[in-house]
């Protein structure tokens, strides 16, 4: 098969939304295992501002829009838009991908099968009695809290500096089973809870390109990490985040996002095409030589 794609009008779009969403890798990756399963659809970005999310939602129904990922800002904002969301996508209060099923626009969210996948494979283990301390207040570490209870964690402890949006954060956990093991904090709390973490997972933009030289934790802090504690950064470029090179001087093992990135595209690869086998390896190469990384 050659690479030449030929875009007709049979070509079946797949997408991700977001503002500003230039940035997406996910087409990269997307698109790579669209050509080596051989069919005839395309991922494309979409930019759509907060305010047209509803009239591009209608419009991407009226083209046949087969589905597409959500990303920032409107992971919480397109559940009022969809017909059903499922469970989980309903329990992280966030929707990652949508997909047309029976007329119908259905989300769901793939982060949290993303953010688990290394954990459940790679480090697996017994979580039970572990703690969790995840940096980070927003819409990741909702799918994070969600996948730290999957596993089990005995305590799950949310750092974030503004106290009326953890307050907001906790309470939306009420009347869930996850409610009991959630403890949310402020970052004064930073130096009472790093020496306990077993796994600490920052969802915050912080040490993120450009701006390589900034950490969620001063070296001080991260100190006091564990050896052989997990570390885990959602952020995948650069590879090695500040965080993540601390935290590896301090005899942790560190995760970057990347997996992350590739997991959560498989899921929704997989609910969109249902394909029969998965190109896992194709996907997260894809990124590797995208971001020049290589092997």
């Amino acid at each position: 098969m050659t690479n030449e794609r030929l875009i007709t009008g049979k070509t079946k779009l797949l997408g991700v939304i977001g503002h500003p969403v230039e940035h997406s890798r996910s087409p990269v990756m997307h698109n790579a295992a669209i050509a080596h399963l051989g069919l005839d659809y395309v991922y494309l970005p979409f930019p759509i501002e907060p305010q047209n999310l509803e009239i591009a939602i209608a419009g991407f129904a009226a083209i046949g829009v087969v589905g597409f990922n959500v990303t920032i800002p409107h992971k919480q904002a397109i559940i009022p838009l969809l017909s059903e969301i499922t469970p989980l996508a309903q329990a992280i209060g966030a929707v990652n991908t949508v997909s047309r099923q029976n007329n119908k626009w259905v989300g769901t969210n793939t982060d949290i099968e993303g953010f688990l996948a290394p954990l459940q494979t790679t480090y697996k283990q017994d979580w039970s009695q572990k703690v969790a301390v995840i940096l980070g207040n927003g819409g990741a570490a909702r799918a994070v809290v969600a996948g730290c209870h999957q596993l089990g964690f005995a305590k799950i402890y949310v750092l974030g500096r503004n106290v009326e949006k953890l307050q907001a954060f906790c309470d939306s956990w009420n009347n869930s089973p996850i409610e009991e093991n959630l403890q949310v904090g402020t970052w004064d709390e930073l130096a009472k809870l790093i020496p306990q973490a077993d796994l600490l997972v920052n969802t915050t933009p912080i040490g993120m390109y450009p701006k390589v030289d900034e950490s969620p934790l001063s070296v001080e802090e991260i100190a006091n990490l564990p050896t052989g504690a997990i570390a885990y950064d959602l952020i995948y470029v650069p590879k090695r985040t500040q965080f993540l090179e601390q935290a590896e001087k301090q005899g942790a093992i560190a995760i970057n996002g990347l997996e992350m990135l590739v997991q959560q595209g498989v899921a929704a690869l997989k609910i969109w095409l249902q394909p029969e086998t998965l190109p896992v390896e194709v996907m997260r190469q894809a990124l590797l030589n995208h971001l020049g990384l290589g092997k």
